[in-house]
């Protein structure tokens, strides 16, 4: 029985912490740091089961006959319903201050997806496609090297995960602008490594385009507020 989801799970728990933590000390977290985190773990664990469930079923699994399944590794996450699942528990745990809640989460939500991918490391899941660089990777018993590909992610949204703390911390950013660029970049960073994925051709690759662009709108949508209260 394979357990190792739920290390990678508690390694992305732990930046998502790690994140909050950090910029709490520095004043820049919404009004109550303990409602963001448990809005963090409420979203979190909702996007994990429901991703899991429908990986599951994708797979012929019934989850109903195999419950047990739920908690091993056979077939992953399913990444969009996941992500689904765990935005519409953001926003319906802070609805009241929609924009506070998700801004606040966007830099933790970025590194606890980051620590997600590195969660590849306890699960053995790192390596994609072949590859002559001098970076690539072989698995136990194979010649042929090939790309971290999880780890590739995991660099790039820890990386910008500190980008943006530091961006909310050194600068007012209007209400949205966070939030839509952490789902920007979460997207992209899907996007630009699907192809060095083992499973080109079956990815989600519709579901981080739709993030890409909706991340997008929110950030446009963002600076025209502020250019109308400028102008105002």
């Amino acid at each position: 029985m394979e357990f190792s989801l739920l290390g990678a799970a508690l390694i992305g728990v732990g930046l998502v912490y790690a994140v909050l933590y950090w910029e709490a000390r520095r004043g820049i977290a919404a009004d109550c740091t303990r409602d963001l985190w448990d809005i963090a773990l409420s979203a979190a664990v909702v996007g994990l089961l429901v991703g899991r469930l429908a990986a599951m079923v994708s797979n012929g699994v019934n989850p109903l006959t195999h419950p047990a399944d739920i908690l091993i590794v056979r077939g992953g996450v399913a990444t969009g319903p996941a992500a689904v699942a765990a935005l519409a528990t953001t926003a319906w745990l802070g609805r009241s201050e929609l924009w506070r809640v998700a801004d606040g989460l966007s830099a933790a939500s970025l590194a606890g997806l980051g620590g997600w991918h590195a969660g590849c490391l306890v699960r053995g899941t790192c390596l994609g496609t072949p590859s002559d660089l001098p970076w690539a990777v072989a698995q136990s018993g194979s010649t042929i090297t090939r790309h971290p590909v999880e780890i590739y992610a995991a660099i790039v949204l820890v990386a910008g995960a500190v980008i943006l703390a530091l961006l909310r911390y050194r600068s007012s950013l209007m209400p949205g602008a966070a939030a839509g660029t952490a789902l920007v970049v979460a997207s992209a960073v899907r996007l630009a490594t699907e192809p060095l994925r083992p499973a080109i051709g079956n990815g989600p690759v519709g579901w981080y385009v739709l993030g890409v662009v909706a991340g997008m709108g929110v950030v446009t949508l963002s600076v025209r507020r502020r250019r109308v209260a400028r102008e105002s």
